[in-house]
């Protein structure tokens, strides 16, 4: 598959539709217009790649609805250079928005067959995130920690105490929690033992798995 001027259009449609529903920072609006989201689909699923939908990607998992994908992006406030943590590398399309936004992405994944075919097209396409690793979110990784931010795209039954003592200080925490429908979460690190929480509405998300090796 190719990535044409007409896929470049439905990107920008795309974009307008999140700008609607209420998406408002422009760097993470590029990413959007700039990433080819058709590809990291199987290319039967081409037509609906710029629908604001989640799809299948094997493995039962899906690719992320662009709208959340936007939602979780802004809520992290990323500068350049800033470490981020992504727990479910999944199709890779999430890993790709941040690597647009020039954070360095440490991701990891917990479906072998997922792990395996995004790392080969993370090559493919020359996308470079910092570590792209085979394990369990729910501990995050403690050897590249602090982050600036941690981004968890599956549906967490409870918060992981692991994420969040990996965060920086001033560090930001994006977490869907509960278990059949999930409420957005937003941690921010205040001090060593202080979190502010936010709760911003209900979403669904796969769940994030745990302990399968």
């Amino acid at each position: 598959m190719k990535d044409t001027l007409k896929h470049q259009g439905m990107r920008n449609q795309l974009a307008d539709v999140l700008i609607a529903k209420g998406i408002q920072e422009q760097k993470v609006l590029d990413a959007i217009r700039a990433i080819p989201r058709h590809l990291f689909l199987d290319s039967g699923f081409e037509d609906h790649a710029y629908q604001d939908k989640a799809f299948p990607i094997g493995a039962e998992q899906t690719i992320s609805q662009p709208y959340t994908v936007a939602f979780q992006t802004e809520l992290l406030q990323i500068k350049p250079n800033d470490a981020i943590l992504e727990i479910g590398t999944g199709s890779g399309y999430q890993t790709a928005v941040l690597l647009h936004l020039k954070a360095k992405v440490f991701t990891i994944e917990r479906q072998q067959e997922l792990f395996k075919k995004t790392k080969l097209f993370f090559g493919k396409m020359n996308y470079r995130p910092k570590k792209v690793i085979f394990g369990d979110g729910y501990k995050g990784l403690p050897e590249d920690a602090p982050f600036d931010g941690i981004i968890v795209t599956a549906g967490a039954p409870h918060v992981p105490k692991a994420l969040l003592s990996q965060l920086k200080i001033g560090g930001r925490l994006v977490i869907p929690v509960g278990v059949d429908s999930q409420v957005m979460t937003l941690f921010q690190r205040k001090s060593e033992k202080a979190f502010e929480k936010q709760e911003l509405g209900s979403f669904r998300f796969v769940p994030l798995l745990e302990n399968r090796n």
